[in-house]
């Protein structure tokens, strides 16, 4: 076999293998647009849950899931940029430093209701916040910190090392180098780590089931320290613990909570995008 039959061979594999992942995504995609759109309506978008959450809207579990989201990005964005920062461009290559290496990528692996049952234990009863926004952001933000950590010490080591030399030649500090030089190249790397962890926390439905997901609860929050609604987890209870709802219902809800996943992944990855034209490099 010649090297030209080979390559087209492969290119064809590699061809195959991305059909078998994006065509199963758009037919998901597709199949909640045409059951889920005709569900739609500013009632349904903007309405309280009625009659048992058998009708009316879902504007409170969209509310509590955009609360929950921002406060789990508020809180791990930058503790993990900030760690991330720490072992790449400060700490040496030690024994304690490779053991929290190790720990970090393990934390990744760890199942979701792990967490959940740790979010419990710790802010719910042992710090007494109870069921609330507050607890079931602090369990998404740590949650979803090995992400943020392993993509901007990634984004961090994709800088070229001739950025850092130039920059400590010229009598920078080692701050000064990683705020100037370093960080404004890594933004595009750290923005996939965010993207990841909003992808994840809107979408999580063991963690917020122990810290602060209500299975019916039409008003809004008053504080971050009241429970409330979620998507997730009004799409579970009102697919499974619901009797006598419209397939309309549970297909608009879904259609709604990856519509808004998507849009803001859409906007992230056009700011990303928009930096990485923006680099020299």
């Amino acid at each position: 076999m010649s090297a030209r039959h080979a390559q087209t061979i492969a290119f064809a594999l590699l061809a195959l293998s991305t059909l078998l992942v994006v065509l199963p995504a758009l037919f998901m995609v597709f199949f909640l647009v045409r059951n889920g759109l005709p569900a739609l309506s500013a009632e349904f978008l903007l309405g309280e849950p009625k009659d048992g959450m058998r009708a009316g809207g879902i504007f409170p579990a969209i509310v509590g899931s955009f609360c929950l989201v921002v406060g789990a990005i508020t809180v791990s964005v930058p503790i993990g940029v900030l760690t991330a920062i720490y072992l790449s461009e400060y700490s040496s290559d030690s024994a304690f430093t490779r053991l929290v290496r190790l720990a970090i990528l393990n934390l990744a692996g760890v199942p979701s209701v792990v967490y959940g049952l740790f979010g419990m234990g710790l802010f719910v009863y042992f710090l007494g916040f109870g069921q609330s926004i507050m607890a079931g952001a602090l369990t998404l933000s740590i949650m979803n910190l090995p992400v943020i950590i392993t993509a901007t010490r990634e984004a961090l080591q994709s800088v070229p090392p001739s950025f850092r030399e130039v920059s400590l030649a010229l009598g920078a500090t080692r701050w000064q180098t990683v705020r100037y030089a370093v960080l404004p190249n890594a933004i595009p790397g750290i923005l996939t780590g965010v993207i990841l962890e909003v992808s994840r926390a809107a979408g999580e439905t063991a963690p917020i089931l122990f810290t602060v997901a209500a299975f019916y609860l039409p008003g809004l929050p008053q504080s971050v320290f009241d429970p409330v609604m979620a998507l997730p987890y009004h799409l579970y209870s009102i697919s499974t613990q619901v009797p006598n709802i419209s397939a309309g219902m549970r297909y608009g809800t879904a259609l709604t909570l990856v519509g808004l996943v998507l849009s803001v992944n859409v906007v992230a990855i056009f700011l990303r995008a928009h930096l990485r034209r923006k680099r020299r490099w």
